[in-house]
């Protein structure tokens, strides 16, 4: 199944859940598109599973085959299998360039990794993928700092999470520790997503 490339609010709206965690994308129509959009259809248990887990898939913007592989490497670490497939997802690359303000979108933070922007640990990483480590270092080569893009993010940037740390002269950021199931979205029940699997085999 190829990635999701299609408009991201109304996927948000579809499945009840903003995917950029913003909570803009429901703000003014928090309900279905479409002309029946606002009446509640309830699901089956397949059916709440099988959305929880495309939540998920769509909050961190990626396709089914690096969805499952992902949750696989997660059932071979010790814990709670849900709890380390979304640690595993928020300590992607991708995803951590996003939570420094370097993007605005998950998208986006994809894009500057793929086109070659960001480094770990000074050295160029271009793939999304790339699980990062506790204290290593994501920052900008040296011609990507003065984008005007990424200037802007930064300065519309807010607050960052708890296990980041950033240096605002140097644009680098670290990844201080891995995070805590309790610092990430609330509105997943992770462990819908494990029974969704366990019944695939």
């Amino acid at each position: 199944m190829a990635r999701y490339t299609g408009p991201s609010w109304k996927k948000s709206r579809r499945l009840g859940i903003s995917l950029s965690e913003t909570g803009k994308e429901l703000q003014r129509r928090p309900y279905a598109p479409g002309q029946h959009g606002n009446q509640r259809k309830s699901l089956t248990e397949y059916g709440t599973q099988i959305q929880e887990k495309q939540k998920l898939r769509f909050m961190y913007g990626l396709n089914e085959r690096q969805f499952r592989t992902l949750f696989n490497r997660a059932g071979t670490m010790e814990g709670k299998h849900g709890e380390n497939f979304m640690i595993l997802l928020e300590t992607r690359l991708d995803n951590l360039v996003y939570r420094l303000g370097f993007a605005n979108t998950r998208r986006q933070a994809r894009q500057l990794v793929n086109h070659g922007h960001v480094t770990v640990d000074g050295q160029r990483v271009d793939i999304p993928s790339y699980l990062v480590q506790p204290d290593q270092v994501i920052g900008l080569r040296e011609r990507s700092e003065n984008l005007a893009l990424i200037k802007e993010n930064l300065e519309e940037t807010v607050s960052r999470l708890d296990f980041l740390s950033y240096d605002e002269n140097a644009k680098e950021g670290t990844l201080t520790r891995m995070p805590q199931r309790e610092e990430l979205n609330a509105e997943i029940d992770e462990s819908l997503v494990v029974e969704y699997y366990n019944k695939l085999g």
